[in-house]
Order: C-alpha cells, then structure tokens, then sequence
C-alpha cells in the first residue's frame, strides 16, 4: 500500500510544486507558501472526517508529545517550502526541486536515532551516491572555490534537510496516537495544516494590512496549489506512518521524472549535461537506498 500512495503522492507534488513556482512569481514566497496549507485545508477537513466515521477513530495518550512532533513538522515544512521556493528564484525549477530531494538522504541519516532504523551497505551507497550528484547538479568548476556561498546549493541543501525533519516528525507524530494508521496519519496532516493556515495568514494579514488578503490573490492558482498540495500530502503523511520515511522519500524521488518534465515544458528550462548526469546520480541513489531498506 506505501508504494501506492507515495508514487500517488510524488505524481501531485511534481504537478503542485510547477503551479507553485508560478504562483511565487506573482504573488511572492509568502503567499505561494501559505496557499498550499490553506487552500487544502477544506479537502483535509474532508477526509479526515471521512477517514474518523468510516476507518475508525484515534484517542490521544500522549498530548505533549503529539504536539510537540506535530508543530515542530508544521513549522519545519515552512521553512522547507520557503527555501525552495529562494532556490526557483536564483535557479531553475528543476535545480530546486531536484536540489530539494536530498531529503530522502537526510531523513535515513536523522530516522537512525530518532526512529530506529538501521542501512545495509547498499542504502548507504545510496546516501553517498545522493549527495554526491546533487553536488554535481549544483557546482561548475569555475565556482567550486565559492561554493559555500552559492544560494542554490546552500537553500536546496537547507530545504532538504528541513524537508527531512518533517518526514520523521511527522512520522513520530503518527506514532503517539492510538488507532488505524490512515486516521492518526489524517489527524496529524490536519493539525499540521491548520497551525500553517494560522500562523502564515497572520503574518500575510500584518504586511498586507488587509484581512482578506489570504485569499484574495491569485484565487484560482492558490485553488489548484491547495488541492494538488492536500493530495499530495495525505499519500505522503500515510506513508510516514506505515513505513521508514526515509524509504517512502526515496522511493518519491520518481518525481525527478515529471521535474524534468514541467522544467522543459512549463518554464523552458534548459537542462544542462552537468545537471542530467547529478539526476541520474540521485536517481541511482533512489533504487540503491530502496533496495537496501528492502533487504534489511
């Protein structure tokens, strides 16, 4: 079942995350952040009613702990979606998201102490693998003396890692609650959800200075950013639950594919030589790291 909902999962965030860039580019980062927690907040609200009424309900034995795993996923994704959104800014599309996928590294490496689980050989091939082309990706000969101050490289690493945090506390998060796993995965979605909604409408309403602000701009694209986002992540966070993370984020990595896609054919991006042998390069390290989780 996680592989059918994490291919579900990757197939709508490589069609919300093309919707996002564009809506960044009219309205900002802000808005282009908020719009995916609060325009699919109502689809969310929807399933997880649905999920309560006829999967089954979940108690909460654990308050602080739920609360404490959740928020720190919520704001965790923020910081994660912001950065970027920075690397589309001084990049490319495909460099972001691409840039961005070191997050299924990163989370192997931070499931060890956090979630228990250990990597054969072969997932830590993977790992070196990973890094290793999103390096190539990202650094030219002539600029590896600067690298360290190149924005891309330092916010797609930085989003990444951010990413990775909220796959495992999102997963831990799950885990503090009693009953099926498709409902504490809803609950947990929706709580993340709702706190982005509060927190980034807030501090669109004090720029802006117009309380309707949120949902004023650009109605439709942040319509279709929620509604793919919503989908995306109720196939993600039920795959957190059900799985090591770190396999479901690798196993995503497929999204690399409709990347490449949308970057020619969306924005007219040039994929460069360079960055095809980095995609193939993590790519590579996808099925390594899968492999390895599946042997171990």
């Amino acid at each position: 079942m996680w592989i059918l909902v994490t291919l579900f999962a990757a197939a709508c965030q490589s069609m919300r995350t093309a919707h996002q860039k564009t809506l960044s580019q009219q309205q900002g980062f802000l808005h282009a952040t908020m719009a995916r927690s609060l325009f699919g907040l109502p689809l969310v609200t929807l399933y997880v009613v649905v999920c309560w009424w006829f999967v089954g309900v979940v108690q909460l034995p654990n308050p602080t702990e739920f609360f404490l795993y959740a928020s720190i996923c919520s704001i965790m994704q923020i910081l994660a979606t912001y950065l970027m959104l920075r690397v589309f800014q001084s990049g490319s599309f495909a460099l972001g998201t691409l840039l961005a996928k070191t997050e299924a590294v990163l989370a192997a490496l931070i499931g060890i102490p956090l979630l228990h689980h250990s990597l054969g050989g072969a997932a830590w091939l993977g790992i070196a693998l990973g890094v290793l082309g999103a390096l190539v990706m990202s650094i030219t000969l002539s600029n590896l003396r600067h690298a360290h101050k190149d924005i891309s490289l330092v916010a797609g690493i930085g989003s990444g890692l951010c990413f990775a945090i909220t796959s495992v506390t999102a997963s831990m998060a799950s885990h503090t609650l009693d009953g099926p796993v498709i409902t504490s995965a809803g609950v947990t979605l929706w709580y993340v959800l709702a706190t982005q909604s509060m927190l980034l409408c807030g501090i669109q309403i004090y720029k802006t200075r117009r309380f309707l602000s949120p949902v004023t701009q650009s109605f439709t694209l942040s319509c279709k950013v929620g509604f793919l986002s919503s989908l995306g992540s109720i196939g993600w966070f039920t795959g957190f639950a059900l799985v090591n993370p770190a396999l479901v984020k690798t196993l995503g990595q497929i999204e690399i594919l409709g990347t490449l896609y949308f970057s020619k054919k969306k924005f007219n991006e040039k994929v460069t030589p360079q960055q095809w042998i980095g995609g193939t390069m993590i790519f590579m390290s996808v099925i390594l790291v899968t492999f390895g989780n599946l042997i171990n």
